[in-house]
């Protein structure tokens, strides 16, 4: 009987089991119809991204842009005249200009006292007239026997004498009014009224028509470049700029700093002052520059790059730049010249182009390119 309880207890415990896995089995199946049925479970969808930035192209073009020498020197005047006395022991009484003041030519710019040159000026006529007299009363004896020709020639020499020296005492008085040589403005005044004036002694100094000129420092290369006519433009201390021309060009080079220096008439109208020191970019002849906005430009460890934007492809995101290595040359303005790395006509990112990095898509707007 033993053996037939344990027989049975045998098959009930493996019937057990396979109900067990019945169970364990009967949702897998029912997993793997329903996925026959329905096809493969989806996949969640990955999203596009998002672009980087919205930003402007611009165009990359080709100008015509001067060759450019970059050099400095001070601002002097064209020719400034020194204004002195002329006469001596003789005190100031009137001055009539100051210092920035326009003048022009014949104007009186002061006015020494005249009492005693005047007094002086009576008394040597009155002695002038007395010897003139004598001289016509000798001449008139010439030949009687009355006087011999020694006296009526004396008497003829005292006449002369005396009529020089109404004439110096006349331009004395013409001296002691100061005038002005020509037209210009007055730069500098050392006459104080109530002084007494010595013969040579400065009153005024003059810049002649108002005139200045730019005096750049060049080297003996860049002397070579540069031809009258050339034009400067100058950025002065204050920030503002001026216009000159170039007029002429040191015929040596400085011994000491083998330099020489170039020449240029500034325009009149600017806020140039003689004495101010500037930076002159002097444009030379034209060629061909690939052109692109300054803003374009990146530099990263040294070198200089620019975001390049193919707008003839664009996928769901936008537009996709590239990092494009570039070289630089001259600057104009707002704009900058590419002379390696780029081609014309390619797009590149203007603003916000510092924050781009390469593959990154961008949201181009603006559909009318800005051209340098």
């Amino acid at each position: 009987m033993k053996p037939i309880f344990s027989l049975c207890t045998d098959l009930l415990n493996a019937a057990r089991l396979r109900t067990r896995s019945l169970l364990m089995i009967v949702p897998v199946l029912i997993a793997a119809v329903l996925s026959a049925i329905t096809g493969q479970a989806a996949k969640p969808e990955k999203a596009a991204p998002a672009p980087a930035l919205t930003v402007q192209v611009a165009t990359v073009a080709t100008a015509q842009w001067p060759e450019t020498v970059q050099v400095s020197g001070p601002i002097a005047a064209w020719q400034e005249a020194i204004i002195g006395a002329e006469i001596a022991g003789q005190r100031l009484v009137e001055l009539r200009v100051n210092v920035g003041d326009r003048v022009k030519q014949g104007d009186v710019l002061a006015r020494y006292n005249t009492d005693t040159l005047r007094a002086e000026q009576a008394e040597l006529h009155a002695t002038w007239q007395q010897a003139e007299a004598d001289r016509v009363r000798a001449i008139a004896l010439q030949g009687s026997g009355a006087m011999s020709n020694q006296q009526i020639e004396n008497y003829a020499n005292q006449a002369a004498i005396a009529k020089a020296r109404l004439d110096a005492k006349e331009l004395q008085l013409r001296y002691a009014t100061v005038i002005a040589p020509g037209d210009g403005v007055i730069s500098s005044r050392s006459a104080t009224l109530g002084a007494v004036g010595s013969v040579g002694g400065e009153l005024f100094r003059m810049i002649l028509n108002g005139r200045l000129e730019w005096r750049g420092s060049l080297s003996a290369q860049q002397l070579t470049q540069i031809k009258p006519g050339h034009s400067v433009s100058l950025t002065l201390p204050d920030g503002s700029t001026a216009q000159a021309k170039v007029r002429q060009l040191s015929p040596s080079l400085d011994p000491q700093t083998r330099m020489g220096t170039v020449y240029a008439d500034i325009q009149p109208g600017s806020h140039a002052h003689a004495g101010m020191y500037a930076n002159g970019i002097i444009a030379m002849q034209k060629r061909n520059a690939l052109v692109v906005p300054a803003v374009s430009v990146v530099i990263r460890d040294g070198r200089s790059y620019v975001f390049t934007a193919d707008t003839s492809r664009r996928n769901d995101a936008g537009y996709r730049v590239t990092q494009q290595p570039v070289s630089t040359g001259r600057h104009q303005g707002s704009d900058v010249e590419i002379t390696a790395g780029l081609r014309d006509g390619a797009h590149v990112v203007m603003q916000g182009a510092g924050f781009l990095n390469d593959g990154d898509t961008v949201h181009v707007v603006d559909a009318t390119d800005k051209q340098p």
